[in-house]
């Protein structure tokens, strides 16, 4: 069966039919499928039935995959694939995280020097209700953007933290280790780069741990940065996606925000994530600055 491709919202995503991931991809269908996950950031695979080793090794295509950091999230089967979920194993403890709560707008690994910037979920157990994964396509964002706040943000680098995402879900009394400090420094990114492909340019932004602008007043910086997230979740912007079992959903956070609505508790949601190290000549790698770094320029 031929590949098919359709678009889904506003012009971010793309559904893929015709493949069965579970089984072996011819190497053309594989070169056609990273280059479409290139020039969408979002691919859908809907129907699909895969053990961990599947899953993993379909994902493998598109970039080295990274092991679980929350050891405690992490499948016994394959060590890449971690698990979102609010079930709860006979001991009552947690299976994996990210529960039923909302999670909100915010792009994965903002606060790394080297973030990997390609993620993937797998549903397997769904809510009756709720749940929905909404992205924002930040590149159609920085189209829209008035020409003063394109000028205003031109050249501008953004500080972003670890501390503040942690304090949002885990209290404002939650304290890094001294290990977790040195594993996440403050780190610096560009607020606008260029894709490989189109050459068009993408807002870089993460609400959740983004605390300033370098060279300018605190108060004023995150104003900028409220006033460019508010702008981007409109939802011109905005593709909604409605969850059905067996749906494979690829993205990549170099051009992308992502939100998650919640759930009812007592319902069941268990889905499998992969985080990938995507290739710079298909998708946007954020250029990383140290805030040491900055200051001696």
């Amino acid at each position: 069966m031929a590949i098919e491709v359709h678009a889904l919202g506003p012009g971010i995503a793309a559904e893929v039919r015709g493949l069965r991931l579970w089984e072996p991809l011819d190497p053309a269908d594989v070169e056609l499928l990273r280059r479409l996950f290139g020039e969408h950031g979002v691919l859908v695979f809907r129907r699909q039935s895969l053990s961990e080793h599947e899953y993993a090794d379909f994902c493998a295509l598109f970039g080295s995959l990274e092991h679980t950091v929350r050891t405690d999230w992490a499948s016994r089967v394959r060590p890449e694939i971690g698990l979102i979920t609010n079930l709860k194993g006979s001991n009552g403890n947690p299976l994996g995280g990210l529960g039923d709560g909302e999670v909100e707008w915010h792009s994965d690994q903002t606060y790394m020097a080297n973030p990997a910037t390609g993620a993937a979920l797998y549903a397997v157990e769904l809510p009756p209700e709720g749940g929905r994964t909404y992205w924002a396509n930040l590149v159609a964002a920085y189209e829209a953007l008035p020409e003063r706040l394109k000028q205003a943000i031109d050249g501008k680098n953004a500080v972003f933290r670890y501390q503040k995402r942690l304090n949002k879900y885990k209290g404002a009394d939650q304290k890094l280790s001294e290990e977790g400090r040195k594993r996440t420094p403050d780190v610096v990114h560009p607020l606008v780069h260029v894709h490989p492909l189109s050459g068009k340019k993408a807002l870089y932004l993460d609400p959740t741990t983004s605390i300033g602008v370098v060279g300018m007043p605190e108060a004023e910086g995150n104003a900028l940065l409220d006033k460019l997230a508010s702008h981007a979740i409109q939802a011109q912007f905005v593709y909604t996606h409605n969850w059905q079992v067996g749906d494979v959903l690829l993205w990549s956070n170099g051009c992308l925000m992502h939100r998650r609505e919640p759930f009812p508790s007592s319902d069941r949601r268990l889905m499998k994530r992969a985080t990938l190290h995507l290739p710079a000549d298909l998708h946007i790698i954020p250029k990383t600055f140290m805030p040491a770094e900055m200051a001696a320029q």
